[in-house]
């Protein structure tokens, strides 16, 4: 009896798992590709089980640089981005990258590792209230109080952050749950009474904007960020094409709708063309699609779309009627809403004329700037990535002048090629969401697009480039200042340019050269040209420090305070 009793009880022993295990097998049910991470005494468990599994796992060499590649990966493949830091001062240093993926809705889920559950409220080692820092910056956050919940936890957060309005969710998990054994159980479905989604539009809604089609004459669609969450390109192109609307779109937005169309007017909002600003303050309907109408899109609210009927399709609710007031609010999936409005839609309007228009103000007011063979400029920079990649790379900026210079001279002919901080504006995010874009789409070009005081914030994950061999080009668009700060500081501070300039700067060839990374200066556009054909066909990595002139400024621009149609900076 005894030897029996003992190898029952070994029996149910080894039918048990840790809950690092349980981890491990959550990730893989939900059949994640990488993690992104950095580790620490309070995921030590859950290192050790990564250690004996198959998993990918990116190193990154800051926690920030682990939660902005996540965010790359996640804008180019549709899936959420995961990430991995231990308690204390790992957690708290994803926190920027958190609020950044909350605000421009994308799809994260994060583990951050905990003291045990015995001493958590105690000022612990290596402690921090994560799920109380980041309770109004994720969609949701757990802490794991039992190994035997990590399952039905696990499959609830990756459903919460990619469905609805994507976002992250956080799961701290105490170190004495990672280490405690429990039973495998299978989740069966996923039941969240207080988390329902509404995906397809009233079709009462979807007639009445109908309706309001056939009574327009100047109408225009703005479409954002949620076009491309939604998968929704296609259904777009046909609307607009069906109807003749022109369209314009948000910073977020760019690559929903292709750039060379003859209905895309291009990005609209401070720095955005002429035609798409004329466009919002014209027109008599404005239908906005997956886009929240922030501060810097609309400018000052008692000039915007005054004219217009207002229809804001949207799959969050609390957006619609925020900031501008919505006579036709249409709440669901943009994919789900424009195919309602493809199968239901009747006869056309008259845009004719509006078209006209506004093509005649693209040509008359193009984006354009003051080209000089002796200095290279940062608008012609980005010309010349385009050409060089026939614009077929993956594009990510940081923050400021260099990032409005991408995104209105590197015409986007695709989706998810976009890659930038647009809510939050960032600075270090470009260099190692470029990272994770790599890690997610290997099979197309990938350029970091920094500015050179935005790189010195991360630029230590050029050890990950080096570590992966991932052939990244880092272009560093070089002014020797923050650029915004110092642009803004000259337009409205009369030149007091208080701590904007860098003059000290690192040599960042020699930096490159210190990862083993190859790397060249450019002053010149045709040093441009030559060190990107180079950097494009080597398939390494590469850094290229890009000199340009030190005084441009971003323009056209609409100034705090002023209203759509009070740009300057207009060209004719």
């Amino acid at each position: 009896m005894k030897a029996s009793w003992v190898a029952e009880k070994k029996s149910v022993e080894t039918s048990l798992v840790s809950g690092a295990e349980l981890f491990i097998q959550g990730l893989q049910n939900e059949k994640v590709e990488v993690l992104f991470g950095y580790p620490g005494g309070a995921v030590l468990p859950i290192y050790d089980a990564l250690y004996k599994s198959e998993m990918k796992h990116v190193l990154t060499r800051h926690e920030q640089g682990a939660i902005h590649a996540a965010q790359g990966y996640a804008r180019v493949t549709g899936k959420p981005g995961v990430v991995l830091a231990t308690s204390g001062p790992g957690a708290t240093n994803l926190v920027t990258g958190i609020a950044d993926a909350m605000i421009d809705s994308i799809p994260l889920v994060i583990f951050t590792g905990q003291v045990a559950t015995t001493v958590i409220g105690t000022d612990a080692f290596q402690e921090a209230d994560i799920v109380g820092i980041t309770m109004p910056i994720t969609k949701h956050n757990y802490q794991v109080q039992r190994a035997e919940d990590l399952p039905r936890i696990m499959k609830e957060a990756f459903h919460i952050a990619n469905t609805g309005r994507k976002g992250p969710v956080l799961i701290d998990i105490p170190k004495d749950v990672a280490v405690k054994r429990a039973e495998v159980k299978e989740v069966e479905g996923i039941h969240l009474p207080g988390y329902q989604p509404t995906l397809k539009p009233n079709i009462l809604q979807v007639k009445r904007l109908n309706e309001a089609l056939l009574q327009a004459k100047r109408p225009v669609l703005l479409t954002g960020a949620g076009v491309l969450a939604a998968s929704a390109e296609k259904e777009l192109v046909a609307f607009a094409e069906y109807h003749q609307i022109p369209v314009a779109q948000t910073l977020l937005g760019l690559g929903g709708f292709p750039a060379e169309h003859p209905l895309c007017l291009g990005m609209a909002g401070m720095h955005g063309t002429y035609a798409s600003n004329m466009a919002l303050y014209d027109c008599d309907l404005l239908i906005g699609i997956g886009a929240r109408f922030d501060d810097r899109l609309t400018g000052n609210l008692d000039h915007f779309a005054k004219k217009a009927v207002v229809a804001h399709i949207d799959i969050d609710p609390a957006e619609i009627g925020k900031n501008v007031p919505t006579e036709i609010p249409i709440v669901g999936c943009a994919k789900e809403t424009l195919s309602a409005l493809n199968q239901t839609r009747g006869d056309k309007g008259d845009y004719n004329e509006w078209v006209i228009q506004l093509t005649k103000h693209k040509t008359e007011f193009p984006l354009t700037y003051k080209t000089d063979e002796s200095e290279l400029k940062p608008q012609k920079l980005m010309q010349i990535l385009h050409d060089v990649t026939n614009g077929e790379a993956i594009v990510s900026t940081d923050v400021g002048q260099h990032q409005m210079w991408a995104a209105q001279y590197y015409t986007f002919l695709e989706s998810n090629r976009w890659i930038t901080s647009g809510g939050l504006g960032t600075m270090g995010f470009g260099f190692p969401a470029a990272i994770g874009a790599k890690v997610g789409k290997p099979e197309l070009p990938v350029i970091a697009v920094v500015g050179d005081g935005g790189f010195q914030m991360t630029l230590q994950e050029l050890g990950v480039l080096q570590d992966w061999e991932l052939p990244v080009i880092v272009v560093i668009v070089n002014n020797k200042s923050l650029g915004m700060v110092r642009q803004w500081q000259e337009i409205f501070y009369e030149k007091r340019f208080s701590h904007s300039l860098l003059d000290i700067q690192p040599d960042f060839i020699k930096l490159a050269s210190a990862y083993g990374i190859d790397g060249k200066r450019a002053e010149t556009e045709s040093d441009v040209r030559e060190a990107l054909t180079l950097a494009l066909a080597s398939k390494k990595p590469f850094v290229l420090d890009c000199v340009v002139t030190a005084d441009e400024n971003v323009y056209p621009m609409i100034a705090p305070g002023k209203g759509l149609h009070e740009m300057i900076g207009v060209r004719g």
